[in-house]
C-alpha cells in the first residue's frame, strides 16, 4: 500500500479526528489543521490555505460550523483552487443531506477539476454526547422543535469509516455517498432510547423554532449559530427527502450501519451523561 500524506481540515471535529485516526492507524501521513495547529488553517484567511495543502496528496474537507453559512462557497472555490494548484490528488468533502447551499458546494468540488467524492451526512448520534444537545440530556430536559420530522440519525464513526474508504479507494471518484443510520426516530423516540441507556429521568419538550433560537441568544452564542440552526431545522429537517434512509454505509463498508439503540447504549457506558 502506497503511504500517502493527507491533510484533515477540520481533525479536531466529531469526524475529523476519526478520520484522522483511520488513517494514521493504516500508516498514512496525516495534517491536521486548525487555527491553532502549525501550519495554521482558518476558513476566513485564505493566505493560510497554501501552507496547509503543501506537499498533499490527499484532502479531507469539512468546513466550519456549515456549509449552509455565507462565506463557504467562496471558500470552498478558493480552497479548490489552490489545491489543484498544489497537485493533490484527490479530495473528499463532507456536506450535508438536503441542503441546498450545501450542494452549491458540490458542484464546486465536482467542477474544480479535482478527484473527489462527496460523503452527505444526516444528523449525528453525537450531537447529544459531544455537541449542541449533550446539555439538554445532562439537565434532563431537551427542548426541540420539529417534533414530527423523522430522522435517519447516523453515527460518526460510521461517517469516519466510510470518509477514510473512500478517501483511499480511487473506484469512489465522482460519486456522492449519501451517510444515514438504518432508521428514522423523531427527537422523542431518540430522547427515550437516551433516558433507557442512562437510566436517568430525561424528557423531550416539543418547542417552536423561534422559542429555540431565543432560548439560543439567551445562552450568548453568537447570531451566526442561531441562524445556521434555524435554518437546519426549518429546512433541513422540515425537509421530506431528508427522512429517507440510505443504504451506502453498508454497500461501501460491507456492515450495517450503526444503530441509534447501539450508539446509546455505549455512550450511556461512558459516564458522560451522568
Amino acid at each position: 500500500m502506497k503511504t500517502e500524506n493527507i491533510l484533515v481540515i477540520g481533525g479536531s471535529g466529531k469526524t475529523g479526528r476519526r478520520v484522522a485516526e483511520n488513517l494514521m492507524q493504516v500508516g498514512h501521513n496525516v495534517r491536521i489543521v486548525g487555527r491553532k495547529t502549525t501550519p495554521a488553517f482558518d476558513w476566513e484567511n485564505p493566505e493560510t490555505y497554501d501552507d496547509a495543502l503543501k506537499d498533499m496528496d490527499r484532502a479531507y474537507i469539512v468546513y466550519y460550523p456549515d456549509l449552509a453559512v455565507p462565506g463557504s462557497r467562496d471558500a470552498i472555490t478558493t480552497l479548490t483552487e489552490k489545491a489543484l494548484e498544489a497537485g493533490l490528488e484527490k479530495v473528499v468533502l463532507l456536506s450535508g443531506k438536503g441542503e441546498s447551499e450545501a450542494e452549491a458546494c458540490e458542484e464546486i468540488v465536482a467542477n474544480s477539476g479535482l478527484n473527489y467524492t462527496l460523503v452527505r451526512a444526516s444528523w449525528f448520534n453525537q450531537n447529544f454526547s459531544e455537541g449542541a444537545f449533550l446539555d439538554f440530556i445532562l439537565k434532563g430536559t431537551v427542548a426541540l422543535p420539529m417534533p414530527k420530522a423523522k430522522i435517519p440519525f447516523v453515527d460518526v464513526n460510521d461517517i469516519a469509516d466510510v470518509v477514510s474508504k473512500v478517501l483511499l479507494d480511487d473506484s469512489y471518484n465522482g460519486r456522492t455517498i449519501t451517510v444515514t443510520g438504518p432508521q428514522k426516530r423523531t427527537f422523542k423516540e431518540v430522547v427515550g432510547i437516551m433516558a433507557e441507556a442512562s437510566k436517568k429521568q430525561i424528557q423531550f419538550v416539543p418547542i417552536s423554532i423561534d422559542e429555540f433560537k431565543d432560548g439560543m441568544r439567551k445562552a450568548g452564542l453568537p447570531d451566526s449559530y442561531v441562524w445556521l440552526f434555524g435554518y437546519l431545522f426549518k429546512e433541513v429537517l422540515g425537509n421530506p427527502e431528508n427522512q429517507e434512509i440510505s443504504d451506502d454505509v453498508a454497500k461501501v463498508l460491507g456492515r450495517p450501519a450503526i444503530d441509534f439503540e447501539t450508539f446509546a447504549f455505549k455512550t450511556a457506558e461512558t459516564g458522560v451523561w451522568n
